[in-house]
């Protein structure tokens, strides 16, 4: 007998409240980790909002919080869970910085698989991550896009990464990275399509880390 069309706008209905709850449960769980610094079911709440990620996002609207809090929770909580085999690598360890922390007058020439080679002229704050990066065995690689980071993966091969991006692009990035290795991730403080700034204390923390 085939189904009705109100018992399908039932199983519509009664679907959407269940992925409605769900959704609510792991943002909640999510938010109260990321505030107390405790996190809680860190693999349900990774797999629910990354699932859910634009209804999660949506909900954020229309109870006036900032969306931005969804992507917060996701990079925090995959920082801790992948922490301490982030810290464990020794070799290969690979920084990715975005091209638009470069100055508008930035002249670095742009390899086709590396990105950006910075010339340390010190316009921007990605001479001092290079320094730190230097002092901390880490690689130090400024992209123009994702397919850059995918070639980077390929040929250089890194055994960890630790990506500065927006909050968007940081999310996405993540989740695809840490499939193949343990990463952490800082969010930009300003954003934008050129001379955007980033904690570098920050960064440099990451790095210093690995150091222990």
């Amino acid at each position: 007998m085939p189904l009705s069309y109100e018992l399908l706008g039932k199983m519509f209905v009664y679907l959407a409240i269940a992925m409605f709850l769900v959704t609510s449960i792991a943002l909640l769980l999510g938010a109260y980790s990321f505030r107390k610094h405790k996190i809680i079911f860190p693999n349900f709440i990774l797999f629910m909002l990354y699932l859910y990620y634009s209804p999660a996002k949506w909900m954020c609207r229309a109870f006036f919080v900032k969306e931005e809090i969804v992507d917060e929770i996701l990079i925090e909580i995959r920082n801790a869970v992948m922490l301490e085999k982030f810290k464990k690598t020794k070799e290969r360890r690979a920084v990715i910085l975005p091209q638009c922390m470069r100055h508008p007058e930035c002249r670095a020439r742009c390899d086709p698989i590396f990105g950006y080679e910075c010339t340390k002229c010190g316009m921007c704050d990605i001479k001092c991550i290079i320094d730190a990066a230097n002092m901390y065995n880490f690689k130090v690689f400024v992209v123009p896009g994702d397919s850059f980071v995918r070639k980077i993966l390929k040929s250089y091969k890194p055994n960890s990464c630790l990506g500065v991006a927006c909050y968007v692009e940081l999310t996405e990035s993540m989740q695809a990275v840490s499939k193949f290795m343990p990463v952490q991730g800082v969010c930009l403080m300003k954003d934008g399509c050129y001379n955007t700034k980033v904690n570098v204390i920050e960064v440099v923390q990451k790095m210093e880390m690995c150091d222990v």
